[in-house]
């Protein structure tokens, strides 16, 4: 079952498309990582998804139901979302705060007990959040957003802004969270090591627009691997290489040859050992998925 699917969803603003034709679909029990540069349209198309602004054209379903007037009050009840920077009552404490969304969600004091032990607050939950670090706003903020045990969790940019530690504790949170109860995710990052490592599946959006749609192990695949060799006899080896009319490339003092299986590849070393050639070296090399992610996205999306 599809738990979000968006069809040619689009949202223009003054004549500028923010999003262009956005066609997702996310499974029940994957953790989506919703993969952009700062700018790229995901904050715009969660809030649409979330039935919070309306697109310029273009269908989101949740649950199975049209995101639309009529039923968007049945779905946000099933839905935790933190939507960039986590909202609280900053002269309240952690507690004061569940307290209040306690009320919204219809949830016990042992479900307060519950979420704060989760996210792991328990032992400052009578503290001002005003005093809190921003990772422990964050995870207050988390713990607001799974209070009612959410069926969908929808988390925009969890990390922004966190040091490496608060980054890992988040992280860990997240991955947490579906075992606890079962919740489908989306996750939006403009961070690629963070959504590689939480993610089952990933959305890459640019410019407003979707440019891949999988499983990370199907991303990995778009990239290529090339074996890397130094011999005694460069230009012989170079010789060999043309007579069988494989493509190479010399770079930095090694033969770079790609697109050859491991049969093929064991013949060309084959050869060139018969032919009196000392081989000094071979590296295997794989395309990284930061180099993907910028073959997708454009060079200059560095992440």
């Amino acid at each position: 079952m599809n738990i979000i699917e968006t069809k040619n969803l689009t949202k223009e603003y003054n004549g500028t498309l923010s999003v262009n034709n956005l066609n997702i679909s996310i499974e029940e029990g994957q953790i989506y990582g919703f993969l952009g540069p700062n700018g790229a349209g995901k904050t715009t198309s969660i809030r649409m998804i979330l039935g919070l602004i309306k697109p310029t054209k273009g269908s989101v379903s949740v649950f199975g139901y049209d995101q639309n007037k009529k039923n968007r009050t049945d779905i946000l009840k099933n839905v935790g979302a933190l939507i960039e920077n986590a909202a609280s009552y900053p002269h309240l404490t952690a507690y004061e705060n569940l307290k209040i969304m306690s009320t919204l969600t219809n949830s016990s004091k042992s479900d307060i007990d519950e979420v704060l032990k989760i996210v792991r607050l328990n032992d400052v939950k009578n503290k001002m959040v005003k005093e809190f670090s921003l990772g422990m706003r964050q995870r207050l903020g988390i713990a607001m957003a799974i209070l009612r045990k959410p069926k969908l969790l929808i988390l925009d940019e969890p990390t922004n802004g966190l040091d490496p530690s608060g980054i890992h504790e988040i992280r860990e949170l997240i991955k947490e969270i579906p075992k606890l109860y079962g919740s489908t995710v989306l996750i939006s990052s403009h961070l690629l090591s963070e959504i590689d490592q939480i993610a089952t599946h990933v959305g890459i959006i640019t410019k407003g627009s979707l440019v891949y749609q999988g499983t990370i192990e199907e991303l990995r695949s778009k990239g290529h691997e090339k074996i890397k060799i130094r011999t005694d006899n460069m230009n012989g080896t170079i010789n060999i290489l043309n007579q069988k009319e494989i493509f190479h490339n010399v770079q930095d003092g090694y033969i770079e040859i790609g697109g050859l299986n491991d049969g093929k590849m064991g013949q060309v070393i084959e050869d060139i050992v018969f032919k009196g050639i000392k081989v000094y070296r071979i590296e295997e090399e794989k395309t990284s998925l930061e180099d993907i992610f910028l073959n997708l996205t454009g060079k200059e999306n560095s992440l």
